[in-house]
């Protein structure tokens, strides 16, 4: 018995338990579900589910027809084809959205949407280390501390939502500490989370430069020409750095101000073709 459709996050992976599901059933071929869809090519739609090609948008309608999905469930597998094969985060993360918008309105709770609104902004994780640190503040006294403020409401819904998820704890004196506990979310959903966070620290560093004083930070670089295997080494440099960082911070006690480290490693010209 194949998962309703809103438990998929990979339209391929739901065309191929389709066809499992109708193969178990009956004589089913992949020649047959290409002819239901529409298509000439009776191996075109095994390619897709393979990875080796892309559904097109036109053929959207045509494959949720041949699985006979219509209304709201048509509209999901629209959006996951979207979703999956977009190229930019901003596209997989309003494709994303959408897609829960349209699970919420089916009363389904399954793409966790607690877990991406966390990995969605940098105030979360921030939060997590402020809060203990200021034992008693209101969500005012939070968003002013921070740099760059932002409003106490926001502030107000992070709090909560980290409670929800049982990363912050809240004593009877009111004062929050930590839960040593992960934030678990499908692969998918956190890659698109963490790349727009990712994207939002790296403007925070660029902003850091006129807000901080020296003293307070330590920003550098190298823009250096190297070969692929130099890479790799620096790579592994920078891995084993972030490891060290984490055992010094392991080991601190007392800390008293929230901080952000960015590692980044990039080209800034495209690959010679040989």
């Amino acid at each position: 018995m194949m998962k309703p459709i809103f438990e998929y996050r990979d339209y391929r992976e739901y065309m191929r338990d389709f066809y499992e599901e109708r193969k178990r059933c009956s004589a089913f071929t992949w020649r047959e579900f290409a002819k239901l869809a529409g298509f000439s090519s009776s191996g075109y739609l095994k390619l897709v589910c393979d990875g080796k090609t892309r559904l097109s948008l036109a053929g959207i309608p045509q494959v949720a027809s041949a699985m006979e999905l219509a209304g709201s469930h048509a509209e999901y597998f629209r959006l996951m084809v979207v979703f999956n094969d977009a190229k930019k985060t901003e596209e997989k993360q309003a494709a994303l959205e959408q897609m829960m918008s349209v699970a919420a309105e089916n009363k389904v709770d399954v793409l966790d949407v607690n877990s991406f609104a966390y990995f969605s902004s940098w105030l979360h994780p921030v939060l997590r280390e402020l809060a203990p640190i200021m034992p008693n503040a209101r969500p005012l006294e939070f968003a002013q501390a921070l740099i760059p403020p932002v409003p106490a409401a926001d502030v107000r819904y992070s709090l909560e939502l980290q409670e929800k998820l049982g990363l912050l704890k809240k004593d009877k004196h009111g004062r929050y500490r930590q839960v040593n506990k992960g934030v678990s979310s499908s692969r998918e959903v956190k890659s698109v989370a963490v790349k727009n966070m990712q994207k939002q620290f790296a403007r925070l560093a660029a902003d850091a430069l006129d807000e901080c004083s020296l003293e307070e930070r330590h920003i550098s670089g190298l823009t250096i020409g190297i070969s692929h295997r130099a890479y790799e080494r620096i790579a592994l440099e920078l891995e084993a750095f972030r490891r060290k960082v984490a055992a010094i911070v392991s080991a601190d006690d007392g800390y008293d101000r929230v901080y952000r480290l960015n590692l980044q490693l990039f080209p800034l010209n495209r690959k010679k073709e040989k």
